[in-house]
This record gives C-alpha cells, structure tokens and sequence, in this order.
C-alpha cells in the first residue's frame, strides 16, 4: 500500500512540474501528459492524469493557456 501511495505523490509531483514549466501559450493537455510520461516508462490514463490534476486544484488546459 505504501508503494502505491508514493508512486501517487511521485506521478503528481511529475505532473506539476511539467505544468509550471510548459509554454503558457500552447499549455500541455491531459493527453500530451500521459504521452510524455509513458515515453518516460510510466503507464498513465489521460482520464488518471486529469483526476491527479484536479486533486491538486490544477486548472484544464484552456484555462491555463495565456491569450496574448
């Protein structure tokens, strides 16, 4: 179980990182997230990246993209 909970607080920690530090104007999706680290040997959903997302109060992909 406790393996389990730090994979979890691994995966979100990942996901936020590379929320802070994507282009503000094309922003990375669910999908694009899920891709990235299953390239990175990690077997994600896009639906398990959106709901990791929204536990951390992380806003959508449309919300987070900058209009110039």
């Amino acid at each position: 179980e406790d393996g389990e909970e730090v994979s979890t607080r691994r995966l979100k920690l990942d996901i936020k990182k590379m929320i802070e530090v994507e282009d503000t104007h094309k922003p990375l999706t669910d999908d694009k997230i899920a891709k990235l680290l299953g390239k990175a040997g990690v077997k994600i959903s896009r639906r398990t990246v959106a709901k990791y997302r929204d536990q951390m109060n992380i806003p959508g992909s449309r919300e987070r993209k900058r209009v110039i």
